[in-house]
């Protein structure tokens, strides 16, 4: 929006109406040029909202629903959405040909998969008993933190976090949140304290796994 008077495109918006026509949104603004002073009227046409197929992930569960959105808004894998059943990330764009995408605009796409961001994150815990695996998910806030060389109890093991595996990454340094931790690698150490207890946060328990 430019000012037809001096040609600046930096303005304050004095007032603006929303006209609904039968498939399209004209919203008309009243505008104050913030260097000459001119007040104008400009209109942005935009298609209207239409439904799109959403499935959102809850860890072993799906659900299907739809989200309104405007045919040209641009979609992208990390992009957080609002649903009916609340915050969710978008982790996949699927076309009309069913190839997968990571940013699209939302017109060419047929379905959007994402995760909801309204539960509590889970997350593996792998104890290394040295040649056998103590595995375990756990669940809990979804900004709960783990670092690095925390000491942490689970079921009978007092162990020491050496490595964490995120969403995008292994570290062995630093920390991250529940959210985005795939997998906790752990060593038994002989300590009688630790930072924090997640047995009562364990969901599944799997039996001693030789390593891989």
């Amino acid at each position: 929006m430019v000012c037809p008077v001096c040609g600046s495109d930096e303005a304050v918006i004095l007032k603006n109406k929303i006209i609904n026509a039968k498939s399209k949104e004209i919203r008309e603004f009243l505008l104050k040029c913030d260097e000459c002073g001119s007040v104008y009227k400009e209109r942005v046409t935009q298609d209207n909202p239409k439904p799109y197929r959403l499935i959102i992930s809850e860890h072993e569960d799906t659900h299907k629903t739809i989200i309104d959105l405007f045919p040209d808004e641009e979609l992208a894998v990390g992009d957080f959405l609002i649903s009916e059943l609340g915050k969710v990330k978008i982790t996949s764009l699927e076309l009309d040909d069913e190839k997968r995408v990571k940013k699209a605009i939302a017109n060419d796409v047929r379905t959007i998969w994402a995760s909801s961001e309204e539960i509590p994150a889970r997350f593996g815990v792998s104890i290394d008993l040295h040649g056998k695996v103590a595995s375990f998910k756990c669940e809990t806030e979804r900004d709960f933190k783990i670092s690095v060389d925390d000491i942490l109890k689970i079921d009978k093991y007092v162990a020491r976090v050496h490595v964490i595996k995120t969403e995008e990454r292994k570290t062995t340094k630093g920390y991250a949140k529940a959210k985005v931790i795939k997998r906790v690698y752990a060593k038994p150490v002989k300590f009688n304290h630790y930072d924090y207890d997640l047995t009562k946060y364990i969901v599944q328990a799997k039996p001693l796994n030789k390593k891989p």
